[in-house]
């Protein structure tokens, strides 16, 4: 049962500090009230040793569900559009959530509002969990006195952008199970079944074929510890210093152009950033953010170095007095489509539904792209894993049929 420390007051006026069990915050509080306690401050306990320990440093280092934040802010809208109390509705929604870092984080929220600061300020407080645009947002919400519907807007956003990405894991995921399957039957074979043949191979007196020999080469390579044991420290090192140098800035920016470079899975990547850009910039202007500012959180919620250095550049341009569209045009990054719809938008006034539609329209295109892909990669995969398998039988049995004619 979870324990909550607390700092209360008793009957006569005393101060006391210790810990309750209860099922939850409410309960703790209630059993404290009926021993005629006046609470002070009531918090989970998070610390102590051993396990506890190990726990409160996995609460720390866990991420909150995208799913969970979402039903969160689409239940938050509603309770106060229907006028429900901004600390009752935060009370109830933290006893109900099944996130357990979720949960914590909307106690210390509302032990914050409760004691006069505003949602966005408490929000702000935990970067892990409520992103740049997220307590941006909800500052123009209360500013303007729509929290309800700004938070609507969120939840709205956030359901597509999470949308998005289960569509692109859920296309990837069955092409890289195949990919370890195959790795892993062909580890197996060169492992545990071809050195039986290799044995017998090499006690032949005929002359091996050339595939026969590579496979006898790469079947002692993958039995010889040193080998494993020398690629093995090599990944490891390859990979430390690479992450080590997409961490500078020019590293950054030059994987980040990679990624929207690279020959197929380059043009998905570019759709999915056009869409995330437009959609987030979409749904900051619609919920009245300045334009300066939205484009700030948009370069800072981009996680792409080329998309942040466009908006820079978008930036500078309005701050000059020119339009949006121009340097979407200049950075080579956005279709004519794009920079078109959006100089349209401009001149209407209409910039928010527009880009809105730019999102949809290539949400849709990722959806379509990612099908081709995995129809494209399924043959593709089935033909190489065909051609491997192949390799290893042919080489298996092109000895056995030498040494079949030269004893006939």
């Amino acid at each position: 049962m979870p324990v909550f420390l607390y700092e209360a007051r008793d009957a006569d006026g005393q101060l006391k500090k210790d810990k309750i069990e209860a099922p939850n915050m409410r309960m703790a509080t209630t059993r404290l009230q009926e021993q005629k306690m006046t609470v002070i401050k009531i918090a989970p306990q998070t610390g102590g040793t051993g396990g506890t320990d190990l726990m409160g440093w996995y609460n720390n280092i866990k991420r909150v569900n995208e799913q969970a934040l979402t039903v969160f802010s689409r239940q938050f809208a509603t309770m106060i559009n229907a006028g429900l109390a901004m600390v009752r509705c935060l009370d109830i929604l933290s006893e109900q959530t099944e996130d357990k870092k979720l949960q914590q984080v909307l106690v210390q929220v509302r032990r914050d509002v409760e004691g006069g600061s505003t949602l966005s300020a408490a929000l702000q407080k935990h970067p892990q969990v409520f992103s740049t645009l997220y307590h941006s947002m909800v500052k123009a919400g209360e500013m303007g006195g729509v929290l309800d519907e700004v938070l609507d807007r969120l939840a709205g956003f956030m359901e597509k952008d999470f949308a998005l990405k289960k569509k692109v894991k859920s296309a990837l995921t069955y092409p890289l199970v195949i990919l370890f399957m195959a790795m892993g039957i062909v580890f197996f074979l060169v492992t545990y079944i071809l050195p039986t043949f290799v044995s017998m191979f090499e006690s032949m007196n005929v002359q091996l074929p050339f595939a026969t020999r590579i496979l006898i080469t790469l079947t002692k390579a993958m039995r010889d510890p040193l080998v494993l044991g020398g690629c093995f420290i090599v990944l490891v090192a390859g990979i430390f210093f690479l992450n080590r140098y997409i961490k500078t800035p020019m590293g950054r920016r030059q994987y980040d152009s990679f990624k929207l470079n690279i020959p197929v899975f380059g043009l998905l990547n570019k759709k999915v950033a056009i869409s995330r850009f437009c959609r987030t910039l979409g749904t900051l202007l619609s919920s009245g953010v300045p334009i300066m500012q939205a484009l700030e959180i948009v370069g800072k919620a981009s996680g792409n170095e080329v998309i942040a250095l466009t908006v820079s550049k978008i930036r500078e341009s309005i701050r000059e007095g020119e339009s949006i569209a121009s340097p979407l045009g200049a950075s080579g990054m956005f279709p004519p489509m794009v920079t078109q719809m959006v100089a349209v938008g401009e001149e209407t006034g209409n910039l928010d539904a527009m880009l809105s539609k730019i999102a949809d329209f290539y949400d849709t295109e990722v959806e379509y792209m990612l099908a081709s892909l995995t129809s494209m990669l399924e043959p593709i995969m089935i033909v190489g894993m065909g051609g491997i398998v192949g390799f290893i039988v042919i080489s298996v049995f092109m000895p056995l049929y030498q040494l079949i004619g030269a004893m006939g």
